[in-house]
């Protein structure tokens, strides 16, 4: 059993939290596909996976 108490899918307002944005900010880089975050849809629910954030998140370093 799993003990670790965060979501396994993140809503759009978690997931902007976590990346530091707004909601609307990424409900915009979705529609216009400005950012590859990846996302499920579930009906007509959006929800992100941390591991998917942290991945977009280590794609956007930039080196000195």
């Amino acid at each position: 059993m799993d003990t670790n108490t965060s979501p396994a899918l993140l809503t759009t307002e978690q997931a902007a939290q976590y990346l530091g944005a707004t909601a609307h900010t990424l409900e915009v880089w979705r529609s216009t596909r400005r950012y590859a975050i990846p996302y499920v849809k579930i009906g007509t629910k959006v929800r992100y996976r941390k591991a998917d954030l942290d991945a977009w998140i280590a794609s956007r370093v930039v080196a000195a």
